[in-house]
């Protein structure tokens, strides 16, 4: 409570936004595994804004309410759902494992399977299958990016280099 976690190099606790800026110091990117209608209540564009700028990469949920999903595609989160009625739950995390997302390299497609790869603390792996809700081709652009503002940026940059 209050915004603590532990931080997994040392097991120091601290708050989440320090633990935030040592990972990302570290070159280290932070998935979110999170329960159903992830994002609901939300402010919005904001709660995808503060998830960017915490360094978090990838949103595992079992489901996402549907404007934050769009925002976090947006903002250059990839979001994704478990299959086949996975919840959290079955994953029996303990805070220790590390996390690889693969098939998202390459010539990815709207509503993809991409495999999650959990290793745990003891060396074991467990390999999960997941739905990524990158829904459109133009949200594929948006990801290919890292973000809608990027998009539009290079967007803007690469019609004005046409134009000269």
């Amino acid at each position: 409570e209050g915004g603590l976690t532990k931080y997994i190099p040392t097991g120091e606790e601290m708050p989440i936004y320090d633990a935030c800026m040592k990972y990302e110091a570290e070159g280290t990117p932070l998935v979110v595994i999170a329960g159903k209608e992830y994002g609901t209540g939300s402010s919005r564009d904001w709660a995808a804004k503060g998830t960017t700028l915490l360094g978090v990469k990838a949103v595992i949920a079992e489901s996402f309410e549907r404007i934050h999903r769009s925002n976090l595609v947006g903002m250059g989160v990839l979001p994704l759902v478990f299959k086949d009625g996975m919840t959290r739950h079955d994953l029996k995390l303990d805070g220790t494992e590390t996390f690889d997302v693969t098939g998202v390299e390459g010539d990815l497609k709207p509503l993809s399977d991409v495999t999650l790869t959990i290793t745990r603390k003891d060396g074991s792996k467990q390999e999960v299958k997941l739905l990524c809700r990158i829904d459109t081709a133009d949200e594929i652009d948006y990801m290919k990016n890292g973000g809608i503002l990027h998009y539009v940026l290079r967007s803007l940059v690469s019609a004005k280099s046409a134009a000269a």
